[in-house]
């Protein structure tokens, strides 16, 4: 008896040795894709040269997975994003409490979007439930990535944020055809017309001109939706879009015609909606 209790804690320990040395890993794994996070449309310099990505073509988004091993996941993975959100399951999910402080100083044309990011990092956080992330930069993509019930929308945002210990977390907010936005016109009036590194924006863009009143959200399990497409990220897809003038999509338009990864599969993911 004395020995049968001896091997249930020796077993116990390995357990929980094992799965301490998992729970590292993880976060070593989100460590590492954080810092795509911070910048999931760039890639380092030598690394780009090699491995040239884009949205059409023969390294367009069907082609991905094929064009380097680290970005295997594009076309292996099995929750990739954005996907159509269909049917949903409502549920009580937490508030996403949005306290975005300071504004977006730093405008770059990246060669596949225009991203906003911060000279300070500090000071912006999304909280979901005991869950806190930082703002790292926000950017653009048209048309929308996500469908809704099989509708696209002119332009979508995201959001991204990151947390060494919780992984990344992305807010998209859908944009539509309608009222000229305060905060979008400035961003299409401060972008770079060509590629290059990043130009400060005097005064900053004010990153919450671009949501919505309400908060509202769909959540899943997905991807980056560029290239490596790493399967490490909560989307939080906003459910009321925001509205901005065509004239100022169009300014976007003549920069990015297309920059937007087609739908992916499911593949039976649930889809949760905030009560």
């Amino acid at each position: 008896m004395r020995e049968s209790r001896i091997a249930l804690r020796s077993i116990r320990a390995t357990n929980d040795k094992d799965m301490r040395g998992t729970t590292m890993h993880r976060r070593q794994i989100l460590r590492a894709f954080a810092g795509a996070a911070l910048c999931p449309l760039c890639a380092p310099a030598a690394f780009a040269a090699e491995t040239h990505w884009s949205y059409e073509g023969p390294t367009g988004p069907d082609k991905w997975g094929d064009l380097a091993p680290v970005y295997r996941t594009c076309s292996a993975g099995s929750q990739q994003s954005p996907i159509d959100i269909g049917q949903t399951i409502a549920a009580q999910l937490p508030p996403l409490k949005i306290a975005w402080g300071k504004g977006a100083d730093l405008i770059v044309n990246n060669g596949h979007t225009i991203q906003l990011s911060f000279t300070d990092g500090g000071g912006n956080t999304l909280t979901v439930g005991d869950r806190s992330f930082k703002l790292a930069q926000f950017h653009f993509h048209r048309p929308s990535e996500h469908l809704v019930g099989g509708r696209n929308f002119p332009m979508e945002a995201h959001f991204v944020h990151e947390d060494p210990a919780w992984g990344i977390a992305v807010v998209g907010v859908l944009m539509a055809s309608g009222t000229a936005n305060p905060t979008f016109n400035r961003v299409v009036a401060s972008m770079p017309p060509t590629p290059g590194p990043p130009v400060k924006v005097d005064p900053p863009i004010d990153p919450n001109g671009l949501l919505p009143a309400g908060r509202g959200y769909f959540r899943y399990a997905g991807s980056l939706t560029t290239p490596p497409c790493s399967e490490t990220i909560d989307w939080l897809l906003l459910a009321d879009p925001i509205q901005v003038a065509d004239t100022d999509v169009a300014r976007f338009a003549q920069l990015y015609p297309r920059n937007a990864r087609p739908a992916q599969h499911g593949n039976w993911r649930f889809v949760l909606r905030s009560g």
